[in-house]
């Protein structure tokens, strides 16, 4: 294992009062659900096998260090999808599972602008308020060529929030930067963790864990916290502070939010595909049934056509538009175009050539946001497909709230 500074990596401690909570039930021997959500470095991109991503690894530590409880795993990552996507989809994919503890991992994958600084908060505010109160850890990956991140962004929901923040921009990125770790020993393209890498981002979030069981231990003393048992949801109290590394800082009650940072029109997003939406009109668009094998198997639940001139369109109600659609690796592919309200200034091509090799992307387009709520027209049409060799695949519609 690599000499870093791990402790340079807990960015911010917030609140720890839910953590505290699930490892004095995990002491007593209770069941228990770990959850991840992010991109394909929470999905284990790059890992040799599902056991040696970064994800896998903290939730053994979890096992191991509390060997009297039964623990859940659940891994909600998806790879090149971002916390917009993450912020429609975490419901379905984690929220039903009621997890206990959740890491959110989506720094590499957002950019850092306002937009994913809304979306971002959604995610959050949408895992942090549910009725299931798990405590909430945020993870900042980092682009090892260049310390790209959007942690700047997100770690001012962190902060707003109390949330625990570990990042490997402040941990593992300098000593690449001062060349005592080369790149291609913990990466093999600069982004996605190799087994090494994975094991290094895991023991920054596990050095973490482990100073917050070792408080409780020493906070609780004669009591002995580690094998008492405390209120599922940690509502210790129903303060909000927030301050860079202060444990006291308080995470709010699910029934006191704090104002959201932003516009928050992402928190309640609404993704419409085949399964819970019928379009209002469909001319040469098919629905594709096939079932899907499990939440990465992306071409799925959408709708598909060949035709030039096929169309659909949709009356869903939001604030804001955002449409995912596949891009694909084999050329030429068609090209689509989508309007809302029938305004020309809305009109997006939704071109699926895509540049890059590793595979066809699940794409998301936002198309408008911050409109005034209410029903709005969502046109779909094929422009361009006479040579093209896939079909174009309309996967849904994402409605902002």
């Amino acid at each position: 294992m690599y000499d870093i500074n791990r402790e340079a990596g807990i960015v911010n401690r917030g609140n720890e009062e839910r953590l505290e909570a699930v490892m004095r039930r995990a002491a007593a021997g209770e069941r228990l659900t770990v959850g991840f959500i992010g991109g394909s470095i929470t999905n284990g991109s790059l890992s040799s096998t599902p056991q040696t991503c970064y994800a896998y690894l903290v939730y053994s530590w979890w096992k191991e260090t509390f060997p009297k409880a039964d623990f859940t795993y659940v891994n909600a990552g998806i790879g090149a999808t971002d916390s917009q996507y993450g912020a429609a989809r975490v419901e379905e994919h984690l929220l039903q599972y009621k997890p206990d503890v959740v890491f959110i991992e989506f720094s590499v994958n957002d950019e850092s602008t306002e937009h994913f600084l809304e979306t971002y908060e959604g995610l959050v505010r949408r895992v942090l308020f549910n009725e299931c109160a798990p405590a909430v850890i945020l993870i900042h990956n980092v682009c090892y060529d260049n310390g790209a991140s959007a942690q700047l962004q997100h770690a001012k929901v962190g902060r707003h929030y109390g949330l625990p923040s570990v990042s490997m921009q402040s941990s593992i990125y300098p000593e690449l930067l001062a060349g005592r770790i080369p790149n291609r020993e913990i990466t093999p393209d600069d982004l996605h963790p190799n087994d090494a890498g994975h094991e290094l981002v895991a023991s920054v979030i596990t050095y973490y864990l482990e100073t917050v069981r070792m408080k409780t231990l020493a906070e609780a003393g004669e009591r002995n916290p580690m094998e008492s048992h405390i209120d599922h949801a940690g509502n210790g109290s129903n303060c909000v502070e927030q301050s860079q590394n202060d444990s006291k800082s308080m995470v709010p009650a699910t029934d006191v939010q704090p104002a959201p940072l932003t516009a928050n029109t992402y928190e309640l997003s609404v993704r419409y595909s085949n399964r819970n939406y019928t379009p209002a009109e469909v001319e040469g668009f098919t629905a594709d049934l096939c079932p899907q094998s499990d939440i990465t198997d992306n071409f799925k639940n959408g709708w598909e056509s060949s035709l030039q001139g096929a169309h659909m369109t949709f009356e869903l109600e939001g604030t804001g538009v955002a449409v995912q659609f596949r891009r694909s690796v084999q050329k030429p592919a068609p090209i689509a175009e989508i309007i809302v309200d029938g305004d020309p200034a809305t009109r997006r091509l939704l071109d699926a050539n895509f540049d890059e090799t590793w595979g066809d992307k699940l794409e998301l387009l936002t198309v408008t946001e911050h409109m005034p709520k209410g029903i709005h027209r969502v046109e779909v049409r094929l422009v361009e497909a006479q040579e093209a060799v896939v079909p174009f695949y309309l996967n849904a519609i994402i409605m902002a709230d």
